[in-house]
């Protein structure tokens, strides 16, 4: 049993792109597939999909990871801020910038997932999941 699903899926991501693996798989949830599909919308992650390994019972995420030209990491650096025995809760004008804008912090709104930008923008807080750049 893990006691932090959201920590397990960004441990598997960083260590699939730090031994470029060309795909990682993850258990499925909603909230990991709108958190991966936020992922590959803002470019850091090539494809996501939900599937049905053969002889398996529950379905999992596989992340068709990205890299640069000269199979340089995208994602450089992926970390879990808020936790289950600490949340990290933020308004608005207090949303984090990341790497002076060139980062993401993924925030839980009450309009879905957003990235901090779209927060900003939308004058909406939450809780910061994670940041990455």
């Amino acid at each position: 049993m893990l006691s932090d699903p959201i920590a397990d899926m960004l441990t598997r991501i960083r260590n699939a792109t730090r031994t470029h693996k060309e795909t990682v798989d993850i258990p499925a949830s909603k909230f990991k597939e709108q958190l991966a599909k936020l992922l590959v919308a803002e470019g850091y992650v090539a494809s996501a999909e939900r599937v049905r390994p053969e002889g398996q019972k529950f379905d999992v995420l596989r992340l068709t990871l990205k890299y640069g030209a000269k199979r340089e990491q995208v994602i450089k650096h992926i970390e879990r801020i808020s936790r289950p025995g600490r949340r990290a809760y933020v308004s608005a004008e207090n949303l984090p910038r990341i790497q002076r804008g060139l980062g993401l912090a993924v925030v839980s709104t009450s309009k879905g997932l957003l990235p901090d930008r779209e927060a900003r923008k939308q004058g909406v807080g939450g809780e910061v999941i994670c940041v990455l750049w």
